[in-house]
């Protein structure tokens, strides 16, 4: 029997916040002894784990008489928090600015817009204390726009407060106090402080690690407990990393920070979206790639993983679920295509077959062949198997000097026989195997040579991808 949810209706949208399901992962972690569970932040009604944090931020600035009716709410988010804000302003009757950097995607801008917000978009590549920087501008918005406040979310300590109060007792309760480890990733920290804090006061055995996308300064920070101040670098990943420390992440309280290419992370998220119907964004395959890891290494049935699934693969459709955005990105896993594969592409559907000369042919009638079927290279077959190979070049070379060299015996003036390969090799296996002493191989499936790659096919190949 199913499970019974929402048994009673909700006054309103804000009602719905939180209470995420755990669900279990099972088919990326095959052969993994250790049960990982995702914690589904996208279930949230503005579809990302910032949902938690929106409605408190608004009321403590309400308590402290900063925000009035008919007040503005400014801030720079990548995308979730906006939603978050905008999604209570929306009941309140707040108006919103937000500023975003223009690395995220158009799915979020439009978002925000939907909602009513005002979006600015601000480069993403300046200092973090450039007057271009999103927050830079949230907060010369906010001081210009009177009756408005900055959410501030990368200070506003309302932001882990949310998650001690909300999302560590959830995780608590749906594992039966069993969990071991809590994956995460910080943008703000929120998630990872206020989770951390309340799992370790309920067990300090509990581990906390934290992902981190290759380019941001964290993992680093942590690493040198903060004595080493890097320069952040670019990166594709969103709403997870910093190129400053946030005051509402708390280092102390993470065991363990592990950096994760843009490769990874999208690789995963598409992995989590096609294998187990999980349509999440990046920072959650960054996440989901960590938790792999540990997985992996605690090696221990009795533990349990949980993973924070941080939000909607839909704002993200652009982007890592856009083939030909990965590609022109360097973040697409090339298929792996076989030599089989590409014999049988040459074919356009149609079974191989190998145009071959045998060794009792005249040369006149291997040059005959090669002009027929457009080859300037012949395998030499005998009985089946390769015996030698001859070109177009060297037979024309020598027709030209004496045509008399046109009624030789073609096993008399062959060259050495192609190397045979295996059909199940990747296509890229034989590019270096290629030269101007071997225009071609042979491949073979089982015992048969079932077709040929020269130079020229495999030129093709690579201008293709």
């Amino acid at each position: 029997m199913k499970p019974m949810r929402n048994l009673r209706p909700y006054d309103n949208v804000l009602e719905t916040v939180g209470w995420t399901p755990l669900i279990r992962l099972h088919r990326i972690t095959r052969g993994i002894r250790t049960p990982v569970y995702g914690k589904a932040e996208f279930f949230n009604p503005g579809g990302s784990v910032k949902d938690r944090i929106g409605l408190p931020i608004i009321e403590n600035a309400e308590r402290a008489g900063q925000l009035k009716p008919g007040g503005t709410i400014v801030e720079g988010t990548s995308g979730n928090t906006g939603v978050g804000l905008a999604i209570a302003a929306a009941l309140k009757g707040y108006r919103c600015i937000f500023t975003m950097p223009d690395k995220m995607s158009q799915e979020k801008v439009r978002l925000l817009k939907a909602f009513g917000a005002d979006v600015i978009v601000t480069p993403t590549a300046v200092a973090p204390d450039h007057p271009d920087n999103y927050i830079m501008v949230a907060k010369r918005i906010a001081e210009e726009t009177p009756n408005a406040i900055l959410a501030n979310q990368f200070y506003n300590q309302a932001n882990p407060d949310a998650h001690y109060a909300t999302t560590g007792p959830e995780i608590w309760e749906q594992t039966e106090g069993r969990v071991t480890h809590v994956v995460a990733a910080a943008g703000t920290g929120g998630t990872i402080t206020g989770v951390g804090r309340y799992l370790k006061e309920k067990n300090p055995a509990i581990k906390i690690i934290s992902g981190d996308p290759q380019g941001s300064i964290l993992a680093e920070l942590w690493r040198s407990k903060g004595k080493h101040r890097m320069e952040g670098a670019p990166y594709k990943v969103e709403g997870v990393g910093q190129d400053k420390l946030p005051e509402t992440l708390d280092l102390s309280i993470v065991d363990d920070y592990r950096t994760v290419s843009d490769r990874d992370a999208f690789g995963m998220a598409r992995r989590l979206t096609r294998e187990e119907g999980l349509f999440v964004g990046g920072s959650s395959g960054l996440i989901a790639h960590v938790a792999l890891q540990v997985a992996r290494e605690a090696d221990d049935p009795d533990a349990c993983i949980v993973a924070f699934l941080c939000d909607t693969g839909e704002r993200y459709l652009s982007k890592q679920f856009n083939d030909e955005w990965m590609r022109e990105n360097q973040l697409l896993e090339p298929d792996r295509v076989t030599l089989g594969d590409l014999i049988q592409g040459k074919g356009n559907g149609a079974p191989p077959t190998v145009v071959s000369a045998a060794p009792g042919q005249l040369v006149r009638q291997a040059l005959n062949l090669m002009r027929l079927h457009d080859v300037s290279q012949l395998p030499v077959i005998d009985d089946g198997q390769s015996v030698g190979s001859v070109t177009e070049y060297a037979l024309t070379q020598r027709g030209l000097e004496s045509s008399r060299f046109l009624d030789a015996v073609v096993s008399e003036v062959m060259d050495e026989a192609f190397p045979v390969v295996d059909a199940a090799q990747h296509v890229e296996s034989v590019q270096k195997l290629l030269s101007k002493a071997t225009p071609a191989v042979l491949v073979r499936d089982g015992a048969n040579i079932v077709g040929i790659i020269t130079r020229s096919d495999m030129l093709a190949y690579l201008m293709s991808r």
